[in-house]
């Protein structure tokens, strides 16, 4: 069995976070189940943050890696910004109590209608990328008479060396300006009466498990930020994005401090301030999807175990076949067998895991699927109209539930029969 992710661990053969036996939560609550440590949350956000003192920053969670309230509370409360991507989490940002002053709007296709709300709000910064973006933000907030911050996102064509679906920063992604074009871009931008040139950014992807690729991002940032500084404009910010790796299984990751020592050096004395907008560094491994087994089967050298958890509650093992440790809730000795987790989706994608060699659970034995805290939940459905599971918030040796399991009822609610 893997090593257990940090504040997991046996206690008297019971599965435990932080202080909380697992087991007490399924028995409330009922599986599939989300549970996640807000220490571990709070952990990874002071190590990440802390890396880089005295380097002045500002740490922006990727609310794309959990937008659940809860969760968002707990960063707002540490001191952390918000990294958005649609009018829906500039929404949940501010109504978790993240200041709309450290909050930055990324992604190509931002509406007009959620450029206002971003204006209207007060956001630090619009991350641009594309020219025609930069249209839309200067008639937006000419209309609203006002002046719109902004950072130019460059797109290096660098490879973060990480899965094809989650890089972001190779020149045939539909991310950012193309390199060769950015220092016109930003000309541009500094000319429009409306749009007040704050920054650069870039974000190369997630899941990266090597320093080199942000430094080669960087030195190329920091080349456009000089030649941009030389022709007089004043920028405040320099954004490197997010995309740092964890722990799924073997990987080894740099730490926050690896990264900030190799980006020390080339920035020098600059007088900027350095954004970065962590997602899965964050979160990831501060969550748990708790299961339970239904069946199993033996179709003749291949074992299935069935559990009540499938691809709409966590998509990441059908979309990248990710792989996630799995752990009984209560340890035992028993017969192992290689086996394929899967979940009741009518899909022969529906699994959580593949080829698992573990011990053959019992019936309505639970099972805590690890390193789950990000890009789990949030990017769950309601396919094959099943209601999506709650949340749970653990907390020394409490935990409170902090989204209720959908009913019936939630699966309809909004559709109308003519």
């Amino acid at each position: 069995m893997s090593l257990l992710p940090p504040l997991l661990s046996y206690q008297r053969q019971a599965l435990t976070m932080e202080n909380v036996v697992l087991s007490s939560i399924v028995r409330d609550v009922g599986t599939p189940v989300y549970v996640y440590s807000r220490r571990r949350i709070l952990d990874n956000f002071h190590s990440f943050n802390d890396a880089f003192h005295p380097q002045k920053r500002l740490v922006l969670f990727a609310v794309k890696a959990n937008s659940t309230g809860a969760v968002l509370s707990v960063l707002a409360k540490a001191g952390a910004g918000a990294d958005i991507v649609s009018v829906g989490e500039l929404f949940r940002a501010l109504r978790a109590g993240i200041p709309a002053g450290k909050i930055v709007f990324s992604g190509v296709g931002k509406r007009q209608d959620e450029i206002k709300a971003a204006l209207d709000a007060g956001i630090l910064l619009f991350n641009v990328e594309s020219v025609e973006e930069l249209y839309a933000i200067e008639a937006v907030a000419s209309a609203l008479r006002k002046t719109a911050p902004v950072s130019i996102r460059v797109n290096p064509d660098v490879d973060a060396e990480t899965h094809d679906h989650i890089t972001t920063g190779k020149k045939e992604n539909k991310f950012g300006v193309p390199i060769g074009k950015a220092l016109a871009v930003c000309r541009l931008a500094a000319r429009f009466p409306h749009i007040n040139l704050l920054g650069i950014q870039a974000h190369i992807g997630s899941q990266i498990i090597r320093v080199d690729p942000y430094v080669k991002t960087l030195k190329l940032m920091l080349e456009i930020t000089d030649r941009l500084v030389s022709e007089g404009m004043e920028l405040c910010y320099l954004d490197i994005g997010g995309g740092l790796g964890v722990r799924y299984r073997d990987e080894k990751p740099p730490e926050p401090k690896h990264l900030a020592q190799a980006m020390k050096d080339m920035l020098g004395d600059r007088p900027l301030t350095l954004l970065m907008e962590p997602g899965r560094y964050l979160v990831a491994d501060a969550g748990l999807l708790l299961t339970q087994v239904l069946y199993r089967k033996d179709v003749g050298g291949k074992h299935f175990i069935v559990v009540d958890a499938a691809m709409n509650d966590l998509a990441r093992p059908a979309l990248y076949d990710a792989y996630h440790s799995i752990y009984p809730l209560a340890r035992k000795k028993g017969r192992n067998v290689t086996a394929d987790i899967v979940g009741p989706i009518c899909e022969t994608g529906d699994y959580l895991a593949r080829r698992r060699k573990m011990p053959l659970p019992d019936q309505q034995e639970y099972l805590a699927v690890a390193t789950a805290g990000a890009y789990g939940f949030v990017m769950g459905s309601q396919y094959n109209s099943r209601p999506r599971p709650p949340e749970v918030m653990v907390h020394g040796d409490k935990w409170t539930v902090v989204r209720d399991r959908e009913t019936l009822n939630d699966l309809v609610r909004g559709e109308h029969i003519p």
